[in-house]
C-alpha cells in the first residue's frame, strides 16, 4: 500500500518508524523521497536527525502518519491510514490526553482499563445513551448495550455481547455495566425485581469465582455466558448463566502475591461474628489454602464488608439464611481440610495422627465419621474382576488425594450456587428474546503454560474465527448494498489451528486416547503429538531443548505448552470412597451437593468439574446406573469442547457485538499507557485484524452530502450542480486521477486507504492559501491604515510645532515692549514716592512737636486727678479681693462636692450607657442641660448688658465731670487773671486749685479702676461664654455621636433583621419548593402505583379461566382505589364480579408482590399524612385566628339572624296572601270569562295590565327572596357550627320547611302559567258583569295605599340616611384629623413624638368622654349599631316591596297580553277601522338565570361521557370558549349544592375525577388532550375557590358572582384532590412534551448546521453518526421552534393560565438545555469552535422566541445558562493563565467535571485550530479545586420543577354561558 503512495513521501511528510522501546516512533522527512532511494532522511520529534534504511529486498516504505485533525477519532476506521502505529497512537492520545477509555474499531469497542473510578456510569449517563444511535454518541459500553437492545427490538433477533481480554483488562466490569444498562433501560416485566436479582448475581459470582492474581486484584477465574431474557415488550423476564472452565487448582494452590477465591478471605474476616463461631475459623494466615500467596490483603478492599454484600445478594436471590450457613459450613470445612497434616508411615504408606483437630472439625462440619474419612484419605480401593483390594497411599499421593477432594467439593458447591442463581433468575413469563453477555478469558501466554491455558487459547481461536467471519460478512454486505464491484478480501483463517486442536487425531483427541490407556503418561502423549503433527502441520512445533513440551502457532502468537499435568487435569480424578463417605453424611446440604453423583458422566463421577455449562449433563440410563463407573466417561477436554461448540452455536444464532478490553500496563497505574503491552493485546484480540480487513478494501466511506459539505471548498462555482451526486463525481475525477482509489455507491463514496488524507491535504492547502490571501489583504489594510494614521499625526505635529514657535516669537516681542513701559512707570513711581516721603516727614515733625507740648501740659493735670482715683480704686480692690477669695473657696468646696456626686452618677450612667434607652434618656437630659446652659448664657448676657449700661452711665458722668472741670478750669484761669489783678485772692485760689487737682486725679483713678474692672469682667464673661459655647459644642457633638450611633445601630439591626428575614424567606421558599417537589414526586409515585395496580388487575383478569356465559369484564379504569361511587348499577355489578374473581385467584398472586405493594402504599399514605399534618399545623394559627373572629362575628350576627328569621316569616305570610289574591283573581277571571266589559286599549284595561305586571314581578321577587334567605340561613348556620360534616341533616330541618314553602309558591306560579296557557276566552264574556273593572279599581286603591306607605317609608329612610351620612362624615373628618396628626408626629424627633402622641391621645379620650352620654358606652354603641342595622333592613325591605309590586304588575301584564292576543283574533276588520288604536308598549320579560344547570341522577353517566370521555379537543372543543367543560361541571355542582344533596355532590366530583384520569390514561400521549384537561382541571379548581365563599377568593368577584357562591358545602378537601390531579396532569403534560421534543433536540440544537458552512463534517468511520445536513425528516432548529409555538398556541387556545404556561415553557427550555448539554458532553465530534458558534446562535433564536411570546421573565432563559457557558467555553481562548482565570469566572453555572470534560473533548475541525494542552486543563482543575459542588457530570433530564397553580379568577358570568348543541347536553336544564 505504501508503494502506491510514494508520491506523498515528500519533504515535511510524517511517517512512523519502528522503535524497540515505544514500538513506533514519529518522524518527519527532511528530504523528498525518490523512487529507488534506499535511505530516508528523517528528523525525530525531539530534533534528532536520522537516516532510516529501507529493506533492500522489499523496499518497503514506512507507514505514513495521519493528519493531526484525524488524531483522536472515536472510530479507528475513520483514520485515513489504517495500520498498527496509527491505531496505537490514536488509542494513546484518547487515553492519555483526553481521558477517554473507549474507542470504536469498526464493530469492535476497545475498552482500556483506566485503573481509576470514573463518573461515566451513572443513571444520567444511561439515560443519555438510551435511544441514541451508536455513532451519534461517544464510544461507550452503554452504546454497545443500547445497539444490542435496539437491534433485538427492531430485527426480532437475539443478540450477544462478547467481552474478552487479558486478566486485569476489565472484562468483568464491562460485562457488569452492560447488564446494569439492560436492567435500567428495560426494567422488569413484573414486580419481582428481576433486574435487581440479575445485578445481585455479580457479587456472588465474584466472591466464589474471582481471585487476586499478579495482574488483577479481581480476576475472573472462570468464563460465563449470561442470557438475559426479555418478553414481547422487551422487559427483563429472567436470566440464565452458563459457566466455563473454573480454575479449581486455585483452591489448593496460589502463587506468590496471589490469593484464593475471595469467599474464603471474606469468611475469615467475618469469623468473629456470633453466627460463625461454630465454624471455628481464624485469620487467613491460619489456613494452608489461604496463606500460600503470602499477601492475603488487597489494598482498599474490606473483606468483612464484602461478606455483608455477598450475604445480602444471597438473600435477594432467595437463598435462605439456613442455606447460606450451610454454604459457609462447607467452605469452612474445605479450609480445615487443607490443614489436615498427612504423615509418612513408611515409604509406601501414610497416616493421619489420631484426633487431628482440623480433621475433627472437618468431620463435624461435614457430618461424616472421623475414622472413615481419616482412613480413606490415606488409602484407596482397587477393583479387579474377582476381588477388591485396599491399597495404602504414599504421603504425596495422599496429599494429592486430599487436595483433589477439596477441589471436587468446591466445584460441586460452585455448580450448586450457579444452579440456584439460575433458579432465582428464572421467570414464569415466557421469554421472547434474549441478549447474551459473554465474559470469557482472553488469549493467555505465560512462562509456563498448562492445560488451562491450552483450553483458554482454544476457546479464543474459536471466537476469533467467528469474529473474522462476521467482520468479513459485514464488509461484503456493505459492498453489495451499495452495488460496487468487490473482490474476495484475503484475511487470516485460523481453521487449520482449530483442526489441529479438535479434529480427529488432533491434540484433544490424542489426549483423550492417552487418558483411556491403562499406563498413559504425559511423556507418551507428547511423543504421539510429535509423531502425528510435527511433520504434517506447520502450526505445530517442537521446542529445541525439551521433549515434554510443544508449540502451537495461534492467531495471536506462538505459545509453548508444558505436557506435564495434562493427563491428570484432563481426567480430574478423585477417590470414589471419599465421595461415598460424603454421601453418607448427616449434613443435608452436602447430600444435596452429591445426590446426582451417579447421574453425571465423568471419569470419577464428579460432574462437570470445569463448570462447563451448568445445564450440560448427559442423562444416564436408570437401569444401568450401577454400572456407570465402568463406562467410558467424558474427559474435561471433551466436556469443554462440547460446551464450547454449544456456545458457538448460540453465538452464531445471534447478532454478536464485540468488546475488547485492553490492559494499559502491568503495574495498575492510573492512566499510564505501555505501548508494548498494548500492541501485544491488540494483536491478540483481533483489533488489528479488523483494521487489516478494512484497509484491504475501501475503509473510508462518505455520503454524497457529507463529501459535498466537507470538500465544497475544493469546488469551483461552475462545478456545483443541483445534483449533489454528479457534482461529487465530477469533482472527484478531477481531484483523484486514479479511478481505482475510489468507488461510487448508491448513497456513499468509498475510498482506498490514504485518499481521505490526500483530500484533507488538498483541503488544508486550499484553506491555507485562502487564509494567506485573507491575511495578506488584512495586513495590507492594517499597514495602510497605520501609514495614514502616522501621516496625519506627522502633519498635526508639524502644525502644532510651527504654531508654537510663532507664539514664542510674539510673546518675546510683547514682553520686550512691556519691559520698557514697566521701566518708565517704575522710575516715575520711585521719584513720586521719594517726594511724598519727604513731605510726610516734614508734616510729621511739626505734628509731633505740637502734640508733645500739648501732652506735657495735659499730663501735669492728669497726674493730680489720677492720684485720687488710685486711692479709691486700691481700697475697692482690696475689698473685692477678699470677697473673691471667699467666693472662690466656697465655689471650690461646691465643685468638690458636685464632682464627687458627678462621679457617682457617672458610674451609674456608665452601667446604663449600654442600652439604647439610656442614649434616648441621655439625649433628653443633654437637651435639658443645653437649655439650662442656654438660659444661663442669656442671664449672663443680661448681666453684661446691665454692666455695660452702668459703665456707659459712668463714662457719661465722667465726661460731664470733665466738662465741668474744664469749665471750672476756664473759670479758674479767669480767676487767676483776676488774681493777678487782685493779689489778695492768690493764696485761696491756689489752694482751691490744688484741691481740684486732687479731686481730678481721684476721679481719673476711679474712672481707670472702673474701666479696668469693666474690662476684666468683660474678659471673664467672654471667657465664660466661650467655655459654655465649647461645652455646648461638645455636648452637641456627643449628642450627634449618640444619635448617629443609635441610628447606625438601628440601621444595623434593621439590615440584620432584613437579611435574616430575607434568608429565612429564601430558606422557607427553598423548603417549600423542596416540600412541593417531594409531594409532587410522591403524587407521581402514587399515580405509577395506581397504574401498576390497574395493569396487574387487567393481567389477572386476562389470565383468568374462560368466563361463563353472561360474565361481564370490569373496565380497568374503574379499579381506581379513589373511586367511591360507581357510574351505574351495571358497573357496580361488574365490580362485584371482579372482586369475586380476585378472591378466586387470590391464592395465585405473588404474596411478596402484594406485601411490597401494601408496604409501599402504606409508606405513601404515611408520607401523605405527614405532609397533610404539616399543612394542618401551618394553617392551625390561621384557623385559630379565624375561629376567634367567628366567635366575635357570631355574637354580632345573632340579632341579624333573628331579624332574618322574622323577615322570612313576614315574607312567607305575604307570599301566602299573594297566592290567595292571585287565586281569587284567577277564579274571578275564570268565572267572568264571558263578560267582556272592557275592551283592549281602554283605561281600565291599561290599569289592570299594570296591576297584573306588578303582581307578576312581586311574585318573582318573593320567590327569589325565599330562596336567597334559605341559602343565607344555611350558610350562616354552617359558619356558626364551624363547618360540620356535609352528611349532618339535623341542622337543615328549617331549610326543608322553607323548601316546602318555596315549592308551594312555585306550584301557585305554575298554576297561573297553566291558566295562561288555557285557550284564550272571549273578552266580551269576561267583561259582561264588570268584575274585571271591580278588580281593577281594587288594585288601584291598593296601589295608592302602597304608594303612600312607600313615600312615607322613603321619607323616613332618607331622614335616617341623612343622619347616617352626617355620622359618616364626622368619622371621615376624625380620620382625616388623625392622619394629619400622625403626619405631624412623624415629622417630630423621636423624643418629642411619644410625648405628642400621648398628648393627642389624652385630648381625644377627653373629648370622647365629654361627648359620651350618661349611659354605659357599650350599651350606647350597641344601640347605635342596632339602629343602623334596623335602618338598613328597613331600606332593604322597602326596596323589595317596590320590586314586589312591579313584578305583580308584570304578572298581570302577561295575563292581559294573552287576553289581548285572543281578543284581537276575534275583532273584525270593520271594528279595527272604527275603533281608535292606542299603541301599547308590552315589555318582553327576559328570564333571570342563576348560573346553575340541573340534571337528573341517572343522567350523570351521560354527562361525564359526553363532556369528558368522548369530547375531542380537535373537534368540538375547538369552537368552545376556553374552560367551558369546567364551567358546565361547576354549574352542575352548584345546583347539587343548591339542592343540599351531598350524595349528588360526592358522586359528581368522584365521577369527574375518575373520568379525567381515565381519559388521560387512554390518551395520555396526545398533547392536545392533556393540555385541554390541564386547563379545564385548573379552571374547575379556580371555580371551586372563586365561589367557595372564602373572603380571600371573593374579593376578586363581582357582586353578582358573590351571589353565586356555594352555600351548603365546604369542598376544600376536593380542592386538594383536584390540585393533586392537576399536578399529575401537569407531569403527564411535561412527559408528553419531552417525548415529542426529545428526538428533535439533539438534531436541531447540535447536529443541524443552522449557519451553513461554518462547521465542516469530519471523516467518520464505520459507526456513522447522524448527518448534520438537513435532509428530509431531519429535525432542525425551526422544527423545535415550530413545535414550541404549537405547544404555546395549543395551551393558549385551551385557556391555560399564563402563569402555568410560563412554568411549562421553563420546563421545556430546561429539557432542551439539559439534553443538548448532556449530548455535548458525550460527543467528542461536537466539541469544536464552530459548533460553539452554532449553539450560541441557536440559543439566541430560542431567546428571540421568548421575546416574541413575552415570556422573558418566566425563568426559561436562566435554564439555558449552562449550555450558553459551554458554548462560550468552546470559543474562548485556552492557552494562558489569564485565559484560565477568565474561564473559571465565566463558567459559574458549569461544574468542574463538566468544564474539564469539555476541554478534554475539544477537537479541532480544521488544521489551523489547536488542541487544549494537558497543562492548561491541569491549571483549570487546580483553580477550581475549592469549589463545593456535585461531581455529577450530566444534568438530570428527568427533573420536573415543582408546579404551582396561582389563583386566577374568571370574570365570566355563569348566567351568560350558553351550551353548544354539539356537546349533546340537551338533558341539562338552565336554572
Amino acid at each position: 500500500m505504501n508503494e502506491e503512495l510514494e508520491f506523498e513521501f515528500v519533504k515535511y511528510a510524517r511517517v512512523w518508524i519502528p522503535d524497540p522501546d515505544e514500538v513506533w516512533k514519529s518522524a518527519e522527512l527532511t528530504k523528498d523521497y525518490k523512487q529507488g532511494d534506499g535511505i530516508l532522511h528523517l528528523q525525530l520529534e525531539d530534533g534528532t536527525n536520522l537516516q532510516h534504511k529501507l529493506d533492500p529486498s522489499t523496499k518497503t516504505l514506512p507507514h505514513l502518519r495521519n493528519p493531526d485533525i484525524l488524531v483522536g477519532e472515536n472510530d479507528l476506521t475513520a483514520l485515513s491510514y489504517l495500520h498498527e502505529p496509527a491505531v496505537l497512537h490514536n488509542l494513546k492520545v484518547r487515553f492519555i490526553d483526553s481521558k477517554l477509555i473507549y474507542t470504536y474499531c469498526g464493530i469492535v469497542l476497545v475498552a482500556i482499563n483506566p485503573y481509576e473510578t470514573l463518573p461515566i456510569y451513572g443513571a444520567e449517563i444511561i439515560n443519555a445513551y438510551s435511544g441514541q444511535n451508536m455513532g451519534d454518541m461517544d464510544p461507550h459500553i452503554f452504546a454497545v448495550a443500547e445497539e444490542a437492545y435496539k437491534q433485538m427490538a427492531r430485527d426480532e433477533r437475539n443478540q450477544s455481547i462478547i467481552v474478552s481480554g487479558e486478566s486485569g483488562a476489565g472484562k468483568t466490569v464491562s460485562a457488569k455495566y452492560a447488564m446494569r444498562y439492560f436492567a435500567t433501560v428495560s426494567g422488569s416485566a413484573s414486580e419481582a425485581n428481576v433486574e435487581e436479582k440479575v445485578l445481585a448475581s455479580n457479587p456472588i459470582m465474584e466472591a466464589i469465582g474471582n481471585a487476586k492474581t499478579t495482574r488483577n486484584d479481581n480476576s475472573s477465574r472462570f468464563g460465563k455466558y449470561i442470557e438475559i431474557g426479555f418478553d414481547k415488550r422487551y422487559h427483563i423476564t429472567g436470566a440464565n448463566m452458563r459457566t466455563y472452565l473454573l480454575e479449581k487448582s486455585r483452591v489448593v494452590f496460589q502463587a506468590d502475591e496471589e490469593r484464593n477465591y475471595h469467599i474464603f478471605y471474606q469468611l475469615c474476616a467475618s469469623s468473629r461474628l456470633p453466627e460463625f463461631k461454630a465454624l471455628k475459623l481464624g485469620g487467613a494466615n491460619d489456613f494452608h489454602y489461604t496463606k500460600q500467596g503470602r499477601n492475603p490483603v488487597i489494598d482498599g478492599v474490606d473483606d468483612a464488608r464484602e461478606m455483608s454484600t455477598t450475604r445480602s445478594a444471597f438473600s435477594l436471590l432467595g437463598i435462605t439464611e439456613l442455606y447460606q450457613m450451610g454454604l459457609f459450613q462447607v467452605l469452612a470445612a474445605i479450609l480445615h481440610l487443607g490443614n489436615v497434616d498427612v504423615k509418612d508411615r513408611d515409604a509406601d504408606s501414610s497416616m493421619i495422627l489420631p484426633n487431628n483437630s482440623h480433621l475433627m472439625v472437618f468431620c463435624d462440619l461435614m457430618g461424616v465419621a472421623y475414622q472413615d474419612m481419616s482412613h480413606w484419605l490415606c488409602h484407596k480401593k482397587l477393583k479387579t474382576a474377582t476381588e477388591t483390594y485396599i491399597k495404602p497411599l504414599p504421603r504425596v499421593q495422599a496429599v494429592n488425594a486430599r487436595d483433589a477432594l477439596a477441589k471436587h467439593i468446591y466445584a460441586k458447591l460452585f455448580t450448586w450456587i450457579v444452579e440456584h442463581i439460575n433458579q432465582a433468575l428464572h421467570s414464569t413469563v415466557q421469554q421472547h428474546s434474549f441478549i447474551g453477555v459473554l465474559d470469557i478469558y482472553g488469549f493467555e501466554t505465560f512462562e509456563i503454560n498448562s492445560f488451562e491455558q491450552f483450553c483458554i487459547n482454544y476457546a479464543n481461536e474459536k471466537l476469533q474465527q467467528q469474529f473474522n467471519m462476521h467482520v468479513f460478512k459485514l464488509e461484503q454486505e456493505e459492498y453489495m448494498k451499495e452495488q460496487i464491484p468487490w473482490t474476495l478480501i484475503d484475511f487470516y483463517d485460523n481453521q487449520p489451528c482449530i483442526n489441529l486442536i479438535e479434529a480427529k487425531m488432533g491434540v484433544l483427541d490424542l489426549l483423550d486416547e492417552e487418558c483411556r490407556m491403562p499406563k498413559g503418561s504425559d511423556d507418551s502423549w507428547a511423543q504421539k503429538l510429535y509423531n502425528t503433527h510435527l511433520k504434517t502441520c506447520a502450526l505445530f512445533q517442537k521446542p529445541r531443548m525439551s521433549n515434554k513440551a510443544f508449540i502451537i502457532q495461534h492467531f495471536a502468537d506462538k505459545v509453548e505448552y508444558q505436557c506435564e499435568g495434562f493427563l491428570a487435569k484432563n481426567k480430574d480424578t478423585v477417590n470414589e470412597e471419599q465421595i461415598h463417605v460424603l454421601k453418607a453424611s448427616k449434613f443435608d446440604l452436602l447430600v444435596e451437593l452429591f445426590q446426582d453423583e451417579e447421574k453425571v458422566t465423568s471419569p470419577t463421577g464428579a460432574g462437570p468439574p470445569t463448570g462447563g455449562r451448568t445445564r450440560l449433563s448427559v442423562k444416564p440410563d436408570k437401569g444401568k446406573s450401577s454400572q456407570a463407573s465402568k463406562e467410558h466417561k467424558k474427559t474435561v477436554g471433551l466436556q469443554f469442547r462440547n460446551s464450547l461448540q454449544l456456545l458457538m452455536e448460540t453465538l452464531n444464532a445471534t447478532t454478536p457485538h464485540y468488546v475488547r478490553c485492553i490492559k494499559p500496563n502491568d503495574y495498575k497505574y492510573a492512566f499510564t499507557f505501555d505501548p508494548k503491552r498494548a500492541v501485544q493485546q491488540l494483536r491478540a484480540c483481533g483489533v488489528l485484524e479488523t483494521i487489516r480487513i478494512s484497509a484491504a478494501g475501501f475503509p473510508s466511506r462518505w455520503t454524497y452530502q457529507e463529501f459535498f459539505s466537507r470538500y465544497r471548498v475544493l469546488m469551483k462555482q461552475k462545478d456545483v450542480q443541483s445534483d449533489k451526486k454528479m457534482t461529487c463525481k465530477n469533482v472527484l475525477e478531477k481531484l483523484v486521477q486514479d479511478p481505482d482509489k475510489y468507488q461510487f455507491g448508491k448513497t456513499k463514496i468509498f475510498f482506498r486507504a490514504g485518499q481521505v488524507a490526500y483530500l484533507e491535504k488538498l483541503r488544508a492547502d486550499k484553506l491555507r492559501a485562502a487564509c494567506i490571501r485573507i491575511q495578506k489583504t488584512i495586513r495590507c489594510w492594517l499597514a495602510r491604515k497605520k501609514f495614514l494614521r502616522v501621516k496625519r499625526a506627522t502633519i498635526t505635529i508639524q502644525r502644532h510645532v510651527r504654531g508654537y514657535q510663532a507664539r514664542c516669537l510674539a510673546t518675546f516681542l510683547r514682553r520686550t515692549r512691556a519691559a520698557v513701559i514697566i521701566q518708565k512707570f517704575q522710575r516715575m513711581y520711585v521719584q513720586r514716592k521719594r517726594y511724598q516721603r519727604m513731605q510726610a516727614a516734614a508734616l510729621a515733625v511739626q505734628c509731633i512737636l505740637r502734640a508733645y507740648m500739648a501732652r506735657q501740659q495735659y499730663k501735669m493735670l492728669l497726674r493730680e486727678n489720677k492720684a485720687i482715683v488710685i486711692q479709691k480704686m486700691v481700697r475697692g480692690w482690696l475689698a473685692r479681693q477678699w470677697y473673691r477669695r471667699s467666693l472662690a473657696a466656697v465655689v471650690y468646696l461646691q465643685c468638690c462636692v458636685r464632682r464627687m456626686c458627678a462621679r457617682r452618677q457617672l458610674k451609674k450612667l456608665k452601667i446604663e450607657a449600654r442600652s439604647v434607652e439610656h442614649y434616648k434618656k441621655l439625649n433628653i437630659g443633654m437637651e435639658n442641660k443645653i437649655m439650662q446652659l442656654q438660659r444661663r448664657i442669656d442671664e449672663q448676657n443680661k448681666e453684661n448688658r446691665v454692666m455695660s449700661e452702668r459703665l456707659s452711665s459712668a463714662e457719661t458722668a465722667h465726661a460731664t465731670e470733665g466738662e465741668r472741670m474744664r469749665r471750672e478750669l476756664t473759670r479758674l484761669r479767669g480767676a487767676e487773671e483776676e488774681a493777678k489783678s487782685s493779689a489778695n485772692r492768690v493764696v485761696s485760689l491756689q489752694e482751691e486749685l490744688e484741691r481740684l487737682r486732687v479731686e481730678l486725679q481721684s476721679t481719673q483713678k476711679e474712672k481707670k479702676a472702673i474701666e479696668d474692672w469693666a474690662q476684666t469682667y468683660q474678659d471673664e464673661m467672654e471667657k465664660m461664654i466661650s467655655e459654655l459655647k465649647e461645652q455646648n459644642h461638645l455636648l452637641k457633638n456627643e449628642k450627634n455621636d449618640l444619635n448617629r450611633l443609635i441610628q447606625e445601630q438601628g440601621q444595623q439591626w434593621t439590615e440584620k433583621m432584613q437579611r435574616a428575614l430575607k434568608d429565612q424567606t429564601s430558606q422557607l421558599e427553598c423548603d417549600l419548593n423542596e416540600e412541593r417537589s417531594r409531594y409532587q414526586n410522591l403524587l407521581t409515585e402514587h399515580l405509577r402505583l395506581e397504574e401498576k395496580y390497574d395493569d396487574l388487575k387487567e393481567e389477572m383478569t386476562l389470565t383468568m379461566n374462560v368466563p361463563k356465559p353472561g360474565h361481564r369484564r370490569t373496565d380497568s379504569a374503574h379499579s381506581s382505589n379513589e373511586s367511591e361511587y360507581t357510574y351505574n348499577s351495571e358497573l357496580a355489578e361488574s365490580e362485584e364480579l371482579s372482586r369475586g374473581m380476585e378472591d378466586v385467584t387470590k391464592g395465585t398472586l405473588d404474596m411478596a408482590l402484594v406485601l411490597k405493594l401494601q408496604k409501599r402504599v402504606s409508606e405513601l399514605e404515611q408520607e401523605k399524612q405527614g405532609l397533610q399534618n404539616e399543612l394542618d399545623r401551618r394553617e392551625e394559627q390561621f384557623q385559630r385566628a379565624r375561629a376567634r373572629d367567628d366567635e366575635e362575628h357570631k355574637k354580632a350576627r345573632g340579632a341579624e339572624l333573628e331579624y332574618e328569621s322574622l323577615k322570612r316569616q313576614e315574607l312567607e305570610s305575604e307570599n301566602k296572601k299573594l297566592r290567595h289574591d292571585l287565586g281569587e283573581m284567577r277564579r274571578a277571571l275564570v268565572g267572568t270569562a264571558g263578560a267582556g266589559s272592557a275592551a283592549p286599549g281602554s283605561p281600565a284595561y291599561k290599569v289592570l295590565l299594570d296591576q297584573l305586571n306588578a303582581s307578576t314581578e312581586e311574585l318573582e321577587v318573593r320567590k327569589e327572596e325565599v330562596l336567597i334567605l334559605r341559602s343565607q340561613l344555611v350558610s350562616q348556620k354552617e359558619a356558626m357550627q364551624h363547618k360540620e360534616t356535609m352528611t349532618d341533616s339535623l341542622q337543615y330541618v328549617e331549610d326543608v320547611q322553607n323548601l316546602t314553602d318555596a315549592k308551594e309558591i312555585s306550584q301557585a306560579y305554575m298554576g297561573l302559567k297553566d291558566t295562561n296557557r288555557a285557550p284564550p276566552p272571549d273578552m266580551r264574556n269576561i267583561n259582561e258583569d264588570g268584575e274585571l273593572w271591580l278588580v281593577y279599581e281594587g288594585l288601584k286603591e291598593t296601589n295608592r295605599l302602597l304608594e303612600s306607605q312607600l313615600q312615607a317609608q322613603r321619607r323616613s329612610h332618607e331622614a335616617e340616611l341623612e343622619v347616617l351620612r352626617g355620622e359618616l362624615q364626622a368619622v371621615k373628618e376624625e380620620n382625616h384629623r388623625q392622619q394629619q396628626l400622625l403626619a405631624q408626629n412623624l415629622q417630630l424627633p423621636p423624643e418629642a413624638r411619644i410625648e405628642a402622641s400621648l398628648q393627642h391621645e389624652i385630648t381625644r379620650l377627653t373629648n370622647e368622654n365629654l361627648m359620651l352620654p350618661t349611659e354605659d358606652p357599650k350599651v350606647y354603641r350597641t344601640n347605635i349599631l342596632r339602629r343602623m342595622i334596623d335602618l338598613l333592613e328597613q331600606v332593604e325591605k322597602q326596596d323589595k316591596t317596590v320590586r314586589k309590586l312591579k313584578k305583580q304588575l308584570k304578572v298581570f301584564a302577561k295575563k292581559i297580553s294573552d287576553l289581548e292576543g285572543g281578543q284581537m283574533e276575534n275583532v273584525s276588520p270593520s271594528q279595527m277601522v272604527d275603533e281608535p288604536i292606542h299603541p301599547v308598549n308590552i315589555p318582553r320579560r327576559e328570564k333571570d338565570f342563576q348560573g346553575m344547570l340541573e340534571y337528573k341522577k341517572e343522567d350523570e353517566l351521560k354527562l361525564v361521557k359526553n363532556l369528558i370521555l368522548e369530547l375531542k379537543p380537535r373537534g368540538v372543543a375547538v369552537n368552545m370558549i376556553p374552560g367551558l367543560p369546567a364551567y358546565i361541571l361547576f354549574m352542575c355542582l352548584r345546583h347539587a349544592d343548591y339542592l343540599n344533596d351531598d350524595q349528588k355532590v360526592r358522586a359528581l366530583l368522584t365521577s369527574v375525577i375518575n373520568s379525567i384520569k381515565k381519559i388521560l390514561k387512554k390518551r395520555g400521549e396526545d398533547f392536545e388532550t392533556v393540555s385541554f384537561w390541564l386547563a379545564n382541571t385548573c379552571r374547575f379548581l379556580h371555580c371551586l375557590k372563586q365561589y367557595s365563599g372564602d373572603e380571600q377568593f371573593m374579593k376578586y368577584n363581582s357582586p353578582k358572582q358573590n351571589e353565586h357562591c356555594l352555600s351548603n358545602f365546604d369542598l376544600a378537601e376536593y380542592r386538594q384532590v383536584l390540585s393533586d390531579l392537576a399536578i399529575q396532569i401537569y407531569q403527564q403534560l411535561i412527559k408528553c412534551m419531552e417525548n415529542i421534543l426529545q428526538p428533535m433536540i439533539v438534531s436541531g440544537m447540535l447536529e443541524h448546521e443552522t449557519i451553513q458552512g461554518v462547521s465542516g463534517v469530519k471523516p467518520t468511520g464505520l459507526r456513522k453518526r447522524t448527518s448534520s445536513i438537513a435532509d428530509e425528516g431531519t429535525y432542525t432548529l425551526d422544527s423545535i421552534l415550530r413545535q414550541l409555538s404549537s405547544f404555546h398556541a395549543t395551551m393558549c387556545q385551551h385557556g391555560t393560565d399564563p402563569e402555568l404556561i410560563k412554568q411549562v415553557v421553563k420546563q421545556q427550555f430546561y429539557i432542551i438545555g439539559a439534553v443538548t448539554l448532556n449530548n455535548l458532553l458525550l460527543r467528542k465530534d461536537m466539541c469544536s469552535w464552530s459548533k460553539g458558534m452554532q449553539i450560541r446562535y441557536n440559543v439566541s433564536q430560542l431567546e428571540e422566541w421568548l421575546r416574541d411570546k413575552n415570556l422573558m421573565v418566566c425563568g426559561a432563559k436562566e435554564t439555558l445558562e449552562p449550555l450558553i457557558q459551554a458554548a462560550q467555553l468552546l470559543q474562548v481562548k485556552k492557552k494562558t493563565d489569564e485565559d484560565a482565570e477568565a474561564i473559571c469566572s465565566m463558567c459559574n453555572a458549569l461544574t468542574t467535571a463538566q468544564i474539564v470534560k469539555v476541554l478534554n473533548l475539544y477537537t479541532p475541525v480544521n488544521a489551523f485550530e489547536e488542541r487544549v494542552s494537558v497543562t492548561f486543563i491541569r491549571t483549570i482543575q487546580n483553580r477550581l479545586r475549592d469549589r463545593k459542588e456535585s461531581p455529577q457530570l450530566l444534568l438530570d433530564t428527568k427533573v420536573i420543577y415543582p408546579v404551582t397553580f396561582p389563583f386566577s379568577p374568571s370574570s365570566l358570568a355563569l348566567e351568560t354561558i350558553q351550551i353548544p348543541g354539539s356537546l349533546n347536553l340537551g338533558f341539562l336544564t338552565r336554572v
